[in-house]
């Protein structure tokens, strides 16, 4: 304890650190007050239905990376997942469309183009999902007397406008924090959301622990603990790496290269799971589609198996293929994102060699043959991480809203952006000579 509250005087005796810290904080409470701003037009007594449908399924994931504002018809209940859409389309875009690939290689000038496509394009997304969110609340339980001024256009053109300009600048929020605050701001804001769900979550999981005879208090600190040891097992998935020794050339002092082993040895540090939580969101994104051609194909028993089985995204059919999907989007999603053959030509470009390899063509061929044989057991961890909820949900019998924090997506989430901003936190204290968060030992302030 001594030693956390030593650390945290360390970072406000920074003033950047501290300023940083401070916006940050700022920006995201913002964010987290724009949650409970009701759309015009709307009566907020009369979404509890609304509230009560979004409690568990994809709805309840819909709900808890928007923080609540998808249930509570907020101004920011699109969230910051029409961004996410974007990048990932363009993303994917860049693979096949040469003028995306001239952009990523001119650096920082290239960076602003594709980030000003990202973001008309995010724009573009939020003018198609407006329309169909205000719409679905009807399916969703919100009655017709709930909409003040009606269906009309009086009130969905002013509030497609409302739910675009929310989505707009929750990414401005997220940009901000990220070049003025600590931390990824887009990912901060999808942390924060979902953390915000969890309270209610652990409440209601405690409550029914107790009240309802099963398992009381014992039980609820058995979940606690394997909780935990879930979390532990998802930060060692996002640190693991696999480190490929490098050695190079020594230089002389002519200017040339003595290729000897006496060079400077490095390690190249390839990611056990390279694709992050990308693969769960695309197989998330997908399972949307058997459930709706069960629904397109109801009249037939095979449809109606469908519509069953891929309702329940705690059933066995549901986890089963989700796995599947993650898996194979695991090696999709790392091969387009690890380019093997640019990191050879770079190591040859820089005098580098990874002993007994060729360099070019033979040490591109090895690093992929590495990435291929750890992406195997690191897309099954990650496949498992995700579909723990249900495994969870039928073995102990956990309430959905709290299972949901598992594993998948909400926690791979959480558990990235903290590491992520710990380590951005850290370099602060080590530039400045002290001891970071995640090293014990005494302050090493220097005179």
């Amino acid at each position: 304890m001594k030693k956390f509250i030593e650390t945290i005087s360390n970072i406000w005796k920074i003033d950047e650190l501290r300023q940083r810290i401070i916006l940050t904080l700022g920006l995201l409470l913002v964010y987290r007050f724009g949650t409970r701003i009701v759309l015009p037009g709307i009566d907020t007594t009369q979404l509890t239905q609304l509230a009560s449908q979004t409690d568990s399924g994809i709805l309840g994931i819909l709900n808890a990376f928007t923080g609540g504002a998808f249930a509570n018809a907020s101004v920011f209940a699109l969230g910051i997942m029409p961004y996410i859409s974007a990048s990932i389309v363009v993303q994917l875009m860049g693979i096949a469309i040469p003028y995306l690939q001239k952009l990523q290689k001119e650096g920082e000038s290239g960076r602003k183009t594709i980030n000003q496509i990202t973001r008309w394009l995010t724009i573009g997304i939020c003018i198609v999902q407006a329309p169909a969110y205000l719409y679905g609340l009807g399916a969703l339980g919100v009655p017709d007397s709930a909409f003040v001024l009606g269906k009309g256009l009086d009130f969905i053109i002013p509030a497609v406008i409302i739910l675009v300009t929310g989505c707009v600048f929750a990414m401005w929020l997220g940009e901000k924090i990220t070049d003025k605050g600590i931390g990824n701001g887009i990912s901060l804001l999808i942390m924060v959301g979902i953390i915000a769900t969890m309270p209610q979550s652990f409440a209601q999981e405690f409550v029914s622990r107790t009240t309802n005879n099963t398992g009381g208090i014992m039980f609820m600190l058995i979940e606690v603990i394997v909780w935990f040891l879930v979390i532990l097992a998802s930060v060692l998935l996002v640190m693991a790496v696999r480190q490929i020794p490098v050695q190079y050339a020594r230089r002389t002092a002519s200017g040339g290269y003595e290729k000897n082993i006496m060079g400077a040895r490095q390690y190249i540090p390839l990611k056990l799971n390279a694709s992050g939580v990308m693969p769960i969101i695309f197989a998330q994104a997908i399972m949307f589609a058997p459930g709706l051609l069960g629904r397109t194909f109801n009249d037939t028993a095979v449809g109606q198996w469908m519509e069953v089985q891929f309702a329940d995204i705690f059933g066995l059919a549901y986890n089963i293929l989700f796995a599947v999907l993650i898996i194979i989007f695991t090696y999709f999603y790392t091969a387009i994102t690890v380019p093997t053959n640019k990191m050879a030509d770079d190591l040859k470009r820089s005098g580098g060699f990874i002993p007994g390899i060729r360099p070019g063509k033979e040490t591109g061929d090895y690093l992929d043959k590495i990435m291929s044989l750890i992406t195997l057991p690191g897309s099954v961890f990650l496949a498992l991480l995700a579909v723990l909820p249900a495994i969870v949900v039928k073995l102990m019998d956990v309430q959905a809203g709290w299972a949901l924090f598992y594993g998948g997506t909400s926690l791979l989430i959480m558990v990235g952006v903290a590491i992520d901003t710990v380590q951005q936190v850290n370099s602060y204290l080590l530039n400045r000579h002290y001891d970071g968060l995640m090293k014990t030992g005494k302050n090493r302030k220097v005179a």
